[in-house]
């Protein structure tokens, strides 16, 4: 018996009466078999957001035809959607450069299959994780970069993504600074994980500060990239509690396992599409 396909659904649109009406509507019209259900309405944006997972079982026509009346439907009622195939996984390229543990973990969790993505590639400023790409045979790209030099390479990053179809770029400690080009060209498609609970301590050295400040608490930010350092939507933050004993170089040491967590859950919810930006903010579905 052959397995259906199995697609996600996700969209955002101005909140008025009838929306859940009818776009339910068009799935029960055709017999796409919802499984899995998850809606916000904002009273703030007054926007709706809605997520369904659901199958081809029963299916009463082909999946292109389905998606134009689902077109039909978006167009006039203001409707910005996604729809994609489960067994399609996003592909991703990482940019790391000294620091391995994010990149380690998101490489692991991927081979075990825990995280639903392709990566297609590593890219680094630094030959010092090739070695941890390749004992994963990932692709190995060694840019390095200076001041004269920064937007030459930012084209070769851009190249590689446009080469590999890459759906999203993971900043996984990649420790520069992006151009405001390049974050206007990878809007909405690259996530960045920050080693502090933005928007405390934004930018560098950020343990240091929080040691200097006296904090009980440290953590992780994994948020989109945006023009502005530090500061786009964020979609997972990650805490863990600490007390005056512990050093800078402990945090840092405590910091990695949360920032590893952080980062792979927020590319989790990314790639399974229940993340949608709302103006600065994210909704998770």
């Amino acid at each position: 018996m052959t397995q259906p396909n199995s697609y996600i659904f996700t969209m955002h649109c101005p909140d008025r009466l009838g929306v859940v009406a009818v776009v339910s509507d068009v799935f029960y019209k055709h017999s796409a078999f919802i499984t899995e259900v998850s809606n916000y309405s904002d009273p703030v944006s007054q926007r709706f957001f809605l997520r369904f997972v659901f199958d081809d079982r029963d299916l009463a026509c082909e999946i292109s035809e389905f998606e134009q009346h689902i077109k039909s439907l978006a167009h006039s009622w203001l409707i910005e959607y996604r729809l994609r195939r489960v067994s399609s996984p996003m592909r991703v390229l990482i940019a790391v450069s000294k620091f391995d543990h994010c990149l380690n973990a998101l490489l692991n969790k991927w081979r075990s299959g825990v995280l639903p993505i392709d990566v297609v590639g590593v890219v680094s400023n630094h030959e010092t994780c090739r070695d941890l790409a390749e004992w994963y045979k990932v692709p190995y790209h060694h840019l390095p970069v200076s001041p004269e030099t920064k937007l030459e390479q930012e084209q070769q990053i851009l190249e590689i993504m446009q080469t590999e179809k890459v759906d999203l770029l993971v900043l996984a400690r990649y420790m520069q600074i992006l151009s405001d080009d390049m974050c206007g060209q990878l809007q909405n498609h690259a996530i960045n994980i920050h080693h502090s609970f933005l928007p405390s301590f934004k930018g560098a050295r950020p343990y240091d500060r929080a040691y200097a400040r006296g904090v009980k608490v440290i953590g992780a930010t994994a948020h989109y990239v945006t023009k502005d350092l530090d500061e786009g939507p964020i979609i997972v933050q990650e805490v863990k509690p600490i007390d005056h004993e512990v050093s800078i170089d402990q945090m840092i040491h405590m910091g990695h396992d949360i920032e590893s967590s952080a980062l792979c859950e927020a590319v989790r919810l990314h790639t399974t599409q229940r993340v949608v930006q709302n103006g600065q903010r994210t909704v998770v579905l």
